[in-house]
């Protein structure tokens, strides 16, 4: 279900009423770029079925999907077009425009080239854990996922979404637990690591499918690197690979847990449970990781950003939803 994932915590929301959500997702459907549009960005159905829910609950977890499209024009075609009309322009006047009058003639000649531009289209999965007051958004950068809780933003008026943090940053936690050759209560380390300098240098370190246990890391943390990825498992049933901005990449359920899903229904498309399968996992993994780091950073509003699970948001319109 998740790859990758970056989580935020629900800051402020008064739930809007389910008439409302209907009305809202429906006017913020995805519609294909128009000739001259470089992009879009709408709800889909989560579960792939045309004309279905654009908003889906399993178990009372919510799941929405974004896609996007662009319409990428090539620079080198914008830099070839443009040098030649600003050569055709200086043999007419005896000048070469530069500039704000070179920019003009480069928007004008994208704006011309995008009907024939090739559109190119992702989908971003969302799962919001309401008594969590959690937003996971399916996605390992944290521009493109601050861009579809933007979209979030606009769909529910009223939300704010605050960023997960800790109390130590991912870096530092992740430099201790090498340089002490033990992962945190919970986790196991794997064999997939990266170590940058932070510093005008750049240097980069990378170990693949390699033990981790060795003095040679720590060596390295003691030059000044810090880890920028470290690939764990929490439990013997979650793999992931943890970043130093909090993202959580190559995500895997393993055996442990795909072993004891349980037969599936003939008639159903796999979907209802694969949301149960993974948010279920992610639940747990989650706060265990948080504490992990140190516990949550407290909010802009002086309250903690919670861990684990718990109340305090006003559900009753999500659950006639659910109904």
């Amino acid at each position: 279900m998740f790859k990758n994932a970056l989580v935020y915590h629900i800051d402020q929301w008064e739930p809007p009423t389910q008439s409302d959500i209907e009305r809202r997702l429906d006017g913020a459907r995805f519609t294909a770029c128009r000739p001259s549009q470089p992009e879009s960005a709408g709800w889909v159905e989560p579960r792939g079925q045309r004309h279905g829910a654009l908003i889906e609950s399993v178990a009372g977890q919510l799941v929405l999907k974004l896609c996007s499209e662009t319409k990428p024009v090539p620079g080198s075609v914008v830099k070839e077009q443009l040098e030649a009309q600003l050569d055709k322009i200086e043999a007419e006047t005896g000048r070469r425009p530069k500039g704000k009058a070179a920019r003009e003639i480069r928007e004008q000649i994208v704006h011309e080239l995008l009907p024939r531009a090739f559109p190119k289209r992702s989908t971003t999965l969302v799962w919001i854990d309401l008594k969590a007051r959690r937003v996971l958004i399916g996605a390992a950068s944290p521009k493109k996922a601050d861009a579809v809780a933007t979209q979030l933003v606009d769909l529910f008026g009223g939300l704010r979404l605050v960023p997960l943090q800790t109390q130590l940053s991912p870096a530092t936690a992740m430099a201790a637990w090498l340089s002490d050759k033990q992962a945190p209560a919970g986790f196991s380390i794997d064999r997939d690591c990266e170590l940058k300098r932070p510093d005008s240098e750049k240097a980069l370190v990378r170990y693949a499918r390699h033990t981790l246990e060795i003095d040679e890391l720590g060596e390295h943390i003691r030059q000044g690197k810090l880890p920028t990825k470290l690939a764990m498992t929490w439990n013997g049933r979650v793999s992931f690979v943890l970043t130093d901005t909090l993202a959580l990449k190559k995500i895997e359920l393993l055996d442990a847990v795909l072993d004891k899903g349980g037969a599936a229904d003939p008639a159903d498309d796999g979907f209802d449970a694969d949301v149960a399968i993974t948010t279920g996992e992610l639940q747990r993994l989650l706060p265990d990781l948080v504490e992990a780091l140190g516990g949550p950073l407290a909010t802009a509003a002086g309250a903690p950003q919670p861990g684990a699970s718990s109340s305090g948001v006003d559900v009753a319109p999500w659950d006639a939803v659910a109904a």
